[in-house]
């Protein structure tokens, strides 16, 4: 709910997936997403005029999808799953279960922005990028991963250096070292699966 507006095409666009991939429970979707979906026409400028329907549609869909219609108690005889992204600003993650349908459901959101010395080391790396992402929420979420087998989803796979008994990277050596008290299973998952995370590490809260 705290999350700023969108100010760019790219963030605007990050947002309306986000919310798209829950409008079958926000009844008139199109409708109350109209004035922002109208902003990412073709031709449309990068930085965004910001107005007053946007942010009312921007303000409605924040809340509808922060609704218990959407949300879920959690379970703890139930595997959670957390959705990681990183990008140039931030890391992102959502915490989720899946419920007696087999859908999973989100039960947290967390992101925070990458510190001056982080943007500047992890501008050229994806992989040390995803990695801090992926070390980082699952810290962020200990009090719920910890001593239980839980599934981290990525639309990336650099939990793979993770495994590997010796590595050149220090800073990879480090963050493995540092979730080896943790038992996961990872999850390859398409980008368009993994549009919460993205959505939160493109627009950071934390700093």
């Amino acid at each position: 709910m705290n999350a700023p507006p969108p100010r760019t095409l790219k963030q605007l666009r990050a947002f309306l997936g986000l919310a798209n991939f829950y409008r079958k429970y926000v009844p008139n979707f199109a409708i109350i997403a109209a004035p922002l979906t109208d902003a990412t026409r073709k031709c449309s400028p990068n930085d965004i005029p910001w107005n007053e329907a946007r942010d009312q549609a921007f303000q409605e869909l924040k809340k509808r999808i922060s609704s218990l219609v959407i949300l879920r108690l959690l379970d703890v005889s139930q595997p959670f799953i957390l959705q990681t992204d990183a990008s140039h600003l931030g890391v992102g993650a959502v915490l989720l279960q899946e419920d007696n349908t087999g859908e999973k459901r989100p039960i947290a959101f967390a992101s925070r922005k990458l510190l001056p010395r982080e943007s500047r080391y992890l501008k050229v790396s994806m992989i040390e990028r995803e990695c801090l992402a992926i070390t980082w929420e699952i810290k962020k979420f200990q009090e719920y991963l910890y001593g239980t087998e839980f599934i981290p989803e990525t639309d990336h796979q650099p939990l793979q250096y993770f495994r590997q008994a010796k590595f050149q990277n220090g800073r990879l050596m480090r963050w493995a070292l540092a979730l080896q008290a943790y038992r996961f299973l990872l999850r390859a998952i398409r980008g368009r699966h993994n549009v919460g995370s993205d959505c939160l590490s493109r627009n950071p809260l934390e700093e």
